[in-house]
C-alpha cells in the first residue's frame, strides 16, 4: 500500500537459480515491471514473502543451497520500479522446506511457518520483527509433533490469530490447520483440527475480509 506496487519473486534458471525480485505496476487491466534485482547470488529453494505494512517493507524466506541449506529471511524496501533489499538472516539453522508467511498486522509480526528437517520434520514457526532492512526472530515453537508438508499461512484480522493449514503427514495426510497467537516475539497455538480426512495436497489459505472467514482449497487424492 505505501508504495503501491506488486513485488514478484522466483529462483531464475537462467542464472543459477539465483535468487530474484521484480517490482510491478499495475495500471487498469495491465502491468509493467521494473527490472529484475538478485536478492541472493546462489540457488534459492522454498520461496515465500509478505507484506509488513507497519514497517512498509516486504519480507522473503527462502532456503540458502549456499549456506548449508538453512532457512534464511531478508527484508526488501520498495522505491520507484525497483527494490533494495538489507542484509540476510539464518532463522533456521537446518535444512527446512514449505515455507508460509503470514503477516499479523495486530501485533506488527511476521509469522514464518515450515517444516525443520533438523527436528524430526515437525511443523515449525517462529515470530519476526522488522525495523528498517533488518529482521529479528524469536525462538522457534513446534505446531505439529509430526512430518508437514504443503504449508500455508494467513492472518484472520478478526480474530487477530494466525491460521496455519498443512498436510499432516503424521496421520494419513489428511487436511489440517492450527490457529497461532502472537505475543511479543512467541507464538502459542491451539489444538489442530483435521479440515479433510484424506491426503491433501497443495494447500492455501485465505481470509475473506467480508465475510470474517478463513477459505482453504486443497487438492485431494
Amino acid at each position: 500500500p505505501i508504495a503501491e506496487k506488486v513485488v514478484i519473486i522466483y529462483a531464475d534458471s537462467i542464472n543459477s537459480n539465483y535468487g530474484n525480485a521484480i517490482v510491478g505496476t499495475v495500471s487498469g487491466n495491465s502491468i509493467s515491471f521494473g527490472s529484475p534485482v538478485v536478492f541472493k547470488s546462489s540457488a534459492v529453494e522454498w520461496l515465500g514473502i509478505t507484506y509488513d505494512s507497519s514497517a512498509g517493507s516486504v519480507v522473503v524466506a527462502y532456503k540458502d543451497s549456499n549456506n548449508s541449506d538453512y532457512g534464511t529471511a531478508i527484508v526488501g524496501a520498495v522505491s520507484g520500479t525497483s527494490i533494495s533489499f538489507g542484509t540476510p538472516v539464518v532463522f533456521e539453522s537446518s535444512n527446512f522446506f514449505y515455507t508460509a508467511l503470514a503477516y499479523d498486522s495486530n501485533a506488527q509480526k511476521v509469522v514464518i511457518a515450515y517444516r525443520d528437517a533438523g527436528n524430526s520434520n515437525y511443523g515449525t514457526a517462529l515470530v519476526g520483527t522488522v525495523s528498517g532492512t533488518s529482521i529479528s526472530f524469536g525462538s522457534p515453537v513446534v505446531f505439529e509433533t509430526a512430518r508437514i508438508s504443503a504449508a500455508s499461512a494467513v492472518f484472520d484480522s478478526n480474530s487477530n490469530r494466525v491460521v496455519i493449514a498443512y498436510r499432516d503427514e503424521g496421520n494419513s495426510s489428511y487436511g489440517t490447520a492450527v490457529v497461532g497467537t502472537v505475543s511479543g516475539t512467541s507464538i502459542s497455538f491451539g489444538t489442530p483440527v483435521v479440515f479433510e480426512s484424506s491426503a491433501s495436497y497443495s494447500v492455501s489459505a485465505v481470509f475473506d475480509n467480508n465475510s470474517n472467514k478463513i477459505v482453504i482449497a486443497s487438492r485431494g487424492d
